[in-house]
């Protein structure tokens, strides 16, 4: 997307670009760090919660997004605005079950 805004010289989608860049990759990669180096139980219910919110959030964000900004199909703008806000509140919530599990499992988290 990058390569084709810089080749083109057009900047519509700039903000999609950058919020996959910053919460499709960055946020995600930082959580899989946080899974690597941190021992959280397999059978965690708020990681598998967070995994699979912090996914859907993803997508819809971003997706949203692109249909918000370039409203692909006529007389769809409710659809897309409901869109783009339940993705992204799907993420907050995901960032929120995040700081939750890592309270949750404070003590497996020690530097022991």
């Amino acid at each position: 997307m990058g390569s084709h805004m810089a080749g083109g010289g057009g900047l519509e989608l700039s903000a999609i670009h950058a919020h996959i860049l910053v919460v499709g990759w960055l946020s995600l990669f930082a959580f899989a760090i946080y899974y690597k180096v941190f021992s959280i139980p397999k059978d965690s219910k708020l990681s598998l919660i967070h995994v699979w919110s912090s996914f859907v959030g993803v997508l819809g964000l971003t997706l949203g997004m692109f249909l918000y900004y370039t409203q692909p199909i006529e007389g769809m703008r409710t659809f897309n605005t409901v869109f783009f806000i339940v993705g992204g509140t799907i993420l907050l919530i995901a960032f929120a079950v995040f700081a939750i599990m890592a309270f949750v499992h404070g003590k497996a988290i020690s530097e022991d």
